[in-house]
């Protein structure tokens, strides 16, 4: 799973709960008709993930999880977390949960794709971040929340 992009396996996760939703016929939390609410969740959290990438793309950073970062990125949608991307995983997750009527499976999934996120990805670029920006770093830490 090392070298398995976050991307990559946010499809897998998408897959997976429509899969379980439709072999399992998990059970449905939501009535009929409020699974639209998931439309805000999945766009916000695809414009969340894509404005991060877009802002790595124009600083000239490396975007790959298991590369070296050339630039510290602290502005934009990096000034209220410092994981924007994988915040709007989560959130599009989230959404997709809700479209498939609430299925306690699909909001499972979405759980355990955030602590996949948090305890190994995340984990993973702190490190290097640690390492390659040093104090710059640490302060920015203090001054913005991994998630939210």
């Amino acid at each position: 799973m090392k070298k398995l992009l976050p991307p990559v396996l946010f499809l897998i996760f998408i897959i997976l709960m429509a899969v379980l939703c439709w072999q399992q016929g998990s059970p449905h939390t939501i009535p009929d008709g409020y699974n639209l609410l998931a439309i805000p969740f999945i766009a916000g959290g695809l414009a969340l993930a894509f404005s991060g990438s877009r802002l790595f793309k124009r600083k000239r950073t490396n975007i790959m999880t298991f590369g070296q970062p050339d630039v510290l990125v602290t502005e934009g949608v990096f000034r209220w977390s410092r994981n924007p991307m994988y915040l709007g995983f989560v959130t599009a997750l989230l959404g997709f949960a809700l479209l498939l009527g609430g299925a306690y499976s699909s909001f499972a999934l979405a759980v355990l794709f955030l602590v996949i996120t948090d305890r190994w990805y995340i984990t993973f670029e702190e490190k290097i971040m640690r390492k390659k920006f040093g104090p710059a770093y640490e302060a920015y830490c203090q001054k913005v929340r991994r998630w939210i």
